[in-house]
This record gives C-alpha cells, sequence and structure tokens, in this order.
C-alpha cells in the first residue's frame, strides 16, 4: 500500500465500490471475504455503493448472496436512490422518460414517479444493457422539446470479466452529441452522492473512506472533503491512468486484500 496510509486509523465506515472491486463479473475475488471479516474485526463497518443503474437494490443482495456475502438492505447503497431522493425533493409530481433497464424503471414505480413515454417533464439515462435505437431518438426529441435531462451515473463503461461495455456516460455522451444538451449526473463522483451516503449511513465526513478502482468516479467523490479515497488497481485503473490522471487517491492498493492485510495489523 502506499500513500496517506495513516488517515485509515480514523476511519469508521468503508464504503465499498463493487465491480472491480470485490468482484469482476460473476466471479468474486479470493480475498474479498477475508477483507470484510478483517473490518469488522478491526471494530469498523462497511456498506456497498455502486454506480450500476442497470440494476437496483434487490439485484445486488441477491448476487451477494450467491457469492456467499449476506448484508442487510441498509448496507446496499446504490445511485439510482440517490437520484430519486432528489428527483421527490426537487421535481416532486414531475413526469420522467427513464433509458434504463427493467430494475431501474421499477425503481421509479416503487418510487411513485409516473413514466410517461410521451410528453415527460425530465428525461432520465441509466446504463441501459437493453438500449435500443427507439429509446435514443424518443429520448433526444423529448429534450430538444424542452424536457430536462438527468444522468444516473457517469461512468464511460462498465468492468466485466474479458474488458469492459459502455455505460450511462457513453449513452448520455451520445445523446450530447445529437441535441447539444449536457446532462447532469448524480452518482459517484456528484456532491449528491457523498450527501446520501453521510445522511443514510449517520458518519461524519472524516470517518468514511470510499474504496474502488476507478478515479474520475469512486475517488473523485471525495474531493474536496475530509473523506479518505482509497484506489484498488484490480479494476479499470492501471499504473500507467494513475500516473497520467489528475486525480490522485489519498491511499493506494493492489486490491481490497491488502487493505484487510493493514487493517489486521494496525488495528
Amino acid at each position: 500500500m502506499k500513500g496517506q496510509i495513516e488517515r485509515l486509523k480514523d476511519v469508521k465506515l468503508f464504503v465499498l465500490d463493487m465491480d472491480g472491486t470485490i468482484y469482476l463479473g460473476d466471479r468474486l475475488f479470493p480475498y474479498t471475504k477475508d477483507f470484510l471479516r478483517a473490518i469488522q474485526e478491526s471494530g469498523r463497518d462497511f456498506c456497498f455503493f455502486t454506480n450500476n443503474s442497470s440494476r437496483n437494490r434487490e439485484a445486488y443482495l441477491a448476487k451477494l448472496h450467491r457469492m456467499g456475502i449476506e448484508v442487510p438492505p441498509e448496507k446496499m447503497l446504490i445511485s439510482n436512490h440517490v437520484i430519486l431522493r432528489w428527483l421527490r425533493e426537487n421535481r416532486p409530481g414531475g413526469r420522467a422518460y427513464v433509458v434504463g433497464t427493467e430494475p431501474l424503471l421499477a425503481d421509479f414505480r416503487q418510487e411513485g414517479i409516473e413514466l410517461d413515454d410521451s410528453g415527460p417533464d425530465y428525461v432520465v439515462l441509466g446504463f441501459d444493457t437493453s438500449l435500443t435505437y427507439d429509446k435514443l431518438a424518443k429520448a433526444c426529441h423529448f429534450i430538444r422539446d424542452g424536457a430536462e435531462v438527468f444522468g444516473v451515473n457517469p461512468d464511460w463503461n462498465c468492468p466485466v470479466e474479458g474488458g469492459f461495455v459502455p455505460d450511462c456516460g457513453s449513452i448520455a455522451a451520445l445523446v450530447r452529441a445529437s441535441t447539444g444538451v449536457q446532462c447532469e449526473f448524480f452518482g459517484k463522483p456528484s456532491k449528491h452522492t457523498l450527501q446520501y451516503i453521510l445522511d443514510v449511513c449517520g458518519k461524519q465526513t472524516q470517518e468514511i473512506a470510499v474504496i474502488g478502482d476507478r478515479l474520475y468516479t469512486d475517488i473523485a467523490v471525495t474531493e474536496g472533503s475530509e473523506a479518505v479515497s482509497v484506489l484498488v488497481l484490480s479494476g479499470e485503473t492501471t499504473a500507467d491512468m494513475l500516473a497520467n490522471s489528475e486525480i490522485k487517491p489519498d491511499v493506494i492498493a493492489e486490491n481490497v486484500g491488502e487493505i484487510g492485510a493493514y487493517l489486521r495489523q494496525n488495528g
């Protein structure tokens, strides 16, 4: 491990990314479970936060269960909930056209937001693995007609076994190229996400560490705050990418197994 390692001593809650951090695709990293035990044995706690808006909380809890990791629902945080809370508070009664998967649509329905594919007040772009040209065309048409546009998460790519697939940020870039309108994003690294984590977890900023594999989301979410950022090199970011990036983490580790070893040695 490298960087300001001593800052981990004051951490009470580790906020863990998922894709590329604790697993890759459907393959759990061999050191993940031991790392989670090390957190608990040190008297600290953890929660998960994923930017991946193609699934909902229930799907992630089920995936963790299949991997032998059991956590209560309140420990599974997701970018979907960040934007839904903001829309509830700032666009009450608005009708949405959502470019997303069925789990994302289900989250909107559960929140009581009306889905409208004829004349919405705003368009929401998600990581849509069921994307069609018709969906894109409708979204762009509504935006040109004056509908606001929001993005659930800004990730360009999602890491999977064997490489990467285009994520929400890439879909938003396509929409921007067509309409000239840039959406506001709500997942990591937006200020909305950090505040959401603090509110639902009941911690002070200096008490949390965000661990992830992506510089412009997982690491950037802590910029300008007292939260600790920990980059793991088990996913998207390589050593060369880190060397050429203006975004720098507080701590660098090869993987979460290294962090677990540190916690066992230092309490």
